[in-house]
């Protein structure tokens, strides 16, 4: 079977690593804590506390197995040799949408750490590998699912 790498920034990594101890130290007791306190209340069969817990603490240790998957075959973004105008992995983008004329600024991130409400977006979404190897000034037609998105690059910088 083949592992699937996580390209992603050292801040990414970071990130997944905080939120693994997280769910370790506090998420983890806490759940315990939860489940001894229902098995005290009797017959578990009928205990919708305990079952609830049971199913959270379920869901947290599936998420830890998760990120500790992802953060094991992490491969951290290197952008050296990799031009100043040319986008990529860890740069951030601002490029203007050609028929509505409207700005628009992204950052491209490995899709470990991708989150489009604050303008990370994954490098494996239809506009990150239409932008990817491009420069700016460049115009380029974006094939999404939306339909074609034409652009131009404004800038390029190092997030």
């Amino acid at each position: 079977m083949e592992k699937k790498e996580f390209p992603m920034t050292a801040e990414g990594k970071a990130k997944l690593e905080k939120q693994v101890e997280e769910l370790k130290t506090v998420r983890r007791p806490e759940i315990v804590n939860r489940i001894k306190i229902a098995r005290s209340y009797g017959d578990l069969s009928e205990n919708s506390e305990y079952e609830s817990a049971k199913d959270e603490q379920a869901f947290v240790e599936g998420k830890i197995a998760e990120l500790e998957n992802m953060i094991r075959y992490a491969v951290i973004i290197d952008n050296e040799g990799i031009d100043k105008d040319e986008i990529f992995i860890g740069k951030t983008v601002k490029f203007r949408d050609l028929e509505l004329n409207e700005e628009e600024t992204v950052t491209i991130v490995g899709s470990a750490e991708a989150d489009p409400f604050i303008g990370k977006i994954s490098n494996e979404s239809a506009v990150a590998k239409g932008l990817m190897g491009h420069k700016v000034g460049e115009k380029v037609v974006l094939q999404t699912p939306g339909g074609d998105m034409k652009v131009k690059i404004l800038e390029v910088g190092i997030d």
